[in-house]
C-alpha cells in the first residue's frame, strides 16, 4: 500500500483489492467526508465506444461537498472552474489505484483567498484515501 501527496499528481493511494472491491469503498469513504458523486465517467467504456479501444477498468468520478463548493464559490465565483474535484479509480499491473485532485496545486494556486478552503478540501480528500486501509 503506497500513500503520497504530491502537488503534481494529487493524492494517491494504491490498493491490493480489485477494482471491484475499491470502487464502492471509494463512493462511501466520499460519502462519510460530506462528498456527493455528481459525474461517473467510465473511461474504459468511452474509449470503447469512440476509438474502438480496449483499456484496463478505469472511472473518473466527479465529487463536490456543497457546503463547501457553496463557500469557495462565495470566495470567488471562478471556482466552479476547478470543480468537481475528480477522484480516479483504475487498474494497474493486478492492484487498484485510487487517486484524488489536490485543491492545493489547483483552487489554492489560483486564488490565494480560497486557500483555507483549499487546505480543507485536501484534508478531507486525504481522509478518504485513508479511509480506504
Amino acid at each position: 500500500m503506497i500513500f503520497a501527496m504530491s502537488q503534481s499528481e494529487g493524492l494517491e493511494k494504491t490498493l491490493e483489492q480489485s477494482y471491484e472491491q475499491v470502487l464502492p469503498l471509494v463512493v462511501e469513504a466520499l460519502k462519510s467526508e460530506g462528498f456527493g458523486v455528481l459525474t461517473e465517467i467510465d473511461v474504459r467504456e468511452t474509449m470503447r465506444a469512440k476509438l474502438g479501444v480496449e483499456l484496463p477498468r478505469y472511472k473518473i468520478l466527479g465529487a463536490c461537498n456543497p457546503p463547501i463548493a457553496y463557500r469557495a464559490l462565495q470566495a470567488e465565483r471562478d471556482a466552479g472552474l476547478m470543480m468537481p474535484c475528480n477522484v480516479i479509480v483504475y487498474e494497474d499491473g493486478g492492484k487498484t489505484k485510487v487517486k484524488a485532485i489536490d485543491p492545493m496545486g489547483t483552487m489554492a494556486a489560483a486564488h490565494a483567498d480560497l486557500l483555507p478552503i483549499a487546505q480543507e478540501v485536501r484534508q478531507k480528500l486525504a481522509a478518504v484515501l485513508a479511509k480506504l486501509g
